[in-house]
């Protein structure tokens, strides 16, 4: 079975929910702290495979961080690479939480997906 990794934070309800599906489902995870230590550039990468190439859809959108950097308007000229660096250096932009599984990965929680994922 592939290793699990899930960025997530304590004060996000949504997290909260995926802690808890882990937990039913006796799922082991390494849980780390997305504000403090976030995804990598690969790891990035490999989600944006999940997701083919949309960008938005592991940005937190709906965060401070997201709105100060205005990124609304820069997001749609952003290179691939450029969205990634950004993404890797500053954890409360990516959409969390954020759930890879070897190649596979989710971001939000809905527990159908997270099911079938698992």
């Amino acid at each position: 079975m592939a290793k699990v990794k899930v960025y997530s934070y304590k004060k996000c309800s949504t997290c909260v929910k995926a802690q808890k599906f882990l937990d039913k489902n006796k799922i082991k995870a390494e849980v780390l702290d997305i504000t403090e230590v976030p995804p990598t550039r690969a790891e990035l990468a490999v989600m944006l495979k999940n997701y083919d190439g949309e960008l938005k859809k592991l940005f937190n959108t709906s965060g401070v961080a997201y709105r100060e950097n205005n990124l609304k308007d820069k997001l749609p000229t952003m290179t691939e690479a450029q969205a990634l660096k950004m993404l890797s250096q500053n954890g409360r932009l990516v959409k969390r939480p954020f759930v890879l599984k070897g190649t596979k990965g989710l971001v939000g929680f809905k527990e159908d997906q997270w099911a079938q994922l698992f």
